[in-house]
């Protein structure tokens, strides 16, 4: 089934691909500034670490033994949105690490759950973008705080188990 049959079988636009616009451009400004913006750059650096670590776990395990291309694929849009960069499709595929069809598959998924959305390139017809939706980058921003918030409590937990006891 395709994004476009999914979308039709829900009563959603029949179309895949969505142009910018005045309004989701609009919309999409305004949901960037909702989050304080150091919080976005560290957000944005966890982001970078957890994708730039998931290529170097490589080095000491087969990297047949991983598989989350939608992780990797949410990650690096979640790194382009923040850099303000538009992502091809093409290279969206390229960043899951895993063959393009099965890329494919993943950000169709993605699109028919309202977290990535697509956009013609208004000069090459042949190219489309993909970038994080607002639910996306709603879900992201959530999901590295969450990150943020649990390693915080796991360093402060080992700082204070390394600590030496003080004797009375």
């Amino acid at each position: 089934m395709t994004v476009r049959s999914m979308r039709a079988a829900n009563g959603r636009a029949t179309t895949a691909k969505r142009g910018p616009g005045k309004a989701r451009a609009v919309e999409l400004a305004v949901l960037a500034d909702t989050i304080d913006p150091a919080i976005a750059a560290r957000h944005l650096t966890i982001a970078r670490e957890i994708y730039a670590e998931r290529r170097r776990r490589h080095k000491f395990l087969p990297a047949d033994l991983f598989g989350e291309p939608t992780w990797d694929i949410l990650i690096d849009l979640y790194i382009a949105y923040r850099e303000d960069r538009r992502v091809p499709t093409t290279s969206s595929c390229i960043g899951a690490h895993v063959p393009p069809t099965t890329a494919l598959r993943w950000l169709r998924i993605l699109e028919s759950r309202d977290l990535v959305e697509r956009e013609d390139d208004g000069r090459d017809g042949r190219r489309t973008f993909v970038r994080l939706s607002p639910q996306g980058l709603t879900a992201m921003d959530a999901a590295f705080a969450s990150i943020h918030a649990n390693m915080s409590r796991a360093i402060n937990a080992t700082d204070v188990a390394d600590a030496p006891l003080e004797t009375v």
